[in-house]
C-alpha cells in the first residue's frame, strides 16, 4: 500500500468522523440556547474537514495516474478499504457524539467568557480545561440503540433520502476516479463528473434532510417537541449514514462503469 493511499485513508476517516459529529451541534445548541455560537465553533472542524477533502482527491488521482502509466492496473482492494474507512469513522463518530456534545457545550459556554477562539483553544490546554474534557468522556447508553423502532412515526422518507445521499457522496469522488481505470482515455472527464454527482447528493440533503432537522431543532427550542425524541431522530440519522456507507460498497463498481460510459458519451 502506497503512502498516498495511507494518507487518503486517514483523510477520509477524518472527514466522515467530523461529518457524523455534526449531528451533536444541534443538541448542543438546544441545551445551551446558543445555536449560532455552537455552529460557529463547529465550523472550525468543518474547515479542517474541507481542507482534508481538498487533498484527498489529488492524492488518489496521483496514485491512479502512476498505476496506469506503469501498467500496474487498478487495485480494487484499496478503494474498498477507503469506503470501509467511511463506515468505521461513521460508527466511531456515532459513539463519540455524547462525549463531543459535552465538550462542545463547555466550549460554547466558555466562549461567552473569552469571546476569542485562540483564547478558547488555550483554555483547552489548561489544567481546568483538561479536567473538563476528561470529565466529559462518556460511554453511549445502550438505550440509544434499543430506542430504534420502525413504527408508524419512523421518518422513512428522510431516513431513506439520507441513506441514498450518503451512499452517493461516499463513492462520488472514488467512482469518478476509478472510472479512469475502466476507460483511461477519458479519465480526466470522468474525474470532473464527481462534482456533478456530489452536487446531486448535496441537493437531496439540502431539500429533505437539513430542513427536517432544522424544523425539529426549532420545535424543541419552542417546547413543541421533546428533546428525547430529537435525540432519537439523531440516532436514526447516524444509523442511516452507516447504512449508506455500506451500500456504497455495492454500488461502487456499477457507478464507476456508468461514469466511464457517460464520460465517453459527452
Amino acid at each position: 500500500m502506497s503512502t498516498q493511499i495511507i494518507i487518503v485513508l486517514g483523510l477520509t476517516f477524518l472527514i466522515n468522523l467530523i461529518t457524523t459529529l455534526s449531528y451533536a451541534v444541534r443538541i448542543v445548541g438546544i441545551r445551551t440556547g446558543r445555536i449560532a455560537v455552537s455552529f460557529a465553533l463547529f465550523n472550525i472542524l468543518v474547515l479542517i474537514s474541507r481542507t482534508a477533502n481538498g487533498f484527498q482527491a489529488p492524492l488518489l488521482a496521483k496514485t491512479i495516474e502512476t498505476n496506469i502509466n506503469s501498467g500496474i492496473g487498478e487495485n480494487l482492494f484499496e478503494f474498498r478499504l477507503i469506503i470501509l474507512s467511511c463506515t468505521v469513522a461513521t460508527i466511531l463518530g456515532g459513539f463519540l457524539i455524547p462525549t463531543f456534545q459535552r465538550i462542545l457545550s463547555i466550549a460554547v459556554n466558555k466562549f461567552s467568557i473569552y469571546k476569542s477562539v485562540p483564547k478558547l483553544l488555550m483554555y483547552g490546554f489548561t489544567k481546568s480545561g483538561v479536567t473538563s474534557i476528561k470529565d466529559s468522556l462518556v460511554i453511549p447508553s445502550p438505550k440509544n440503540i434499543s430506542a430504534i423502532h420502525f413504527q408508524a412515526d419512523f421518518p422513512w422518507k428522510v431516513f431513506l433520502m439520507n441513506v441514498i445521499a450518503v451512499a452517493i457522496i461516499t463513492i462520488g469522488v472514488l467512482s469518478s476516479l476509478y472510472a479512469g481505470y475502466i476507460d483511461p482515455d477519458f479519465r480526466t472527464t470522468a474525474s470532473s463528473l464527481s462534482a456533478v454527482i456530489n452536487g446531486i447528493a448535496t441537493i437531496l440533503m439540502f431539500i429533505f434532510i437539513d430542513p427536517f432537522l432544522s424544523i425539529m431543532t426549532d420545535d424543541v427550542v419552542l417546547g413543541k417537541t421533546k428533546e428525547s425524541l430529537f435525540r432519537k431522530y439523531i440516532v436514526y440519522m447516524v444509523f442511516a449514514r452507516v447504512l449508506g456507507t455500506i451500500i456504497a460498497q455495492f454500488i461502487f463498481i456499477p457507478s464507476s462503469g456508468l461514469i466511464a460510459w457517460i464520460a465517453g458519451m459527452i
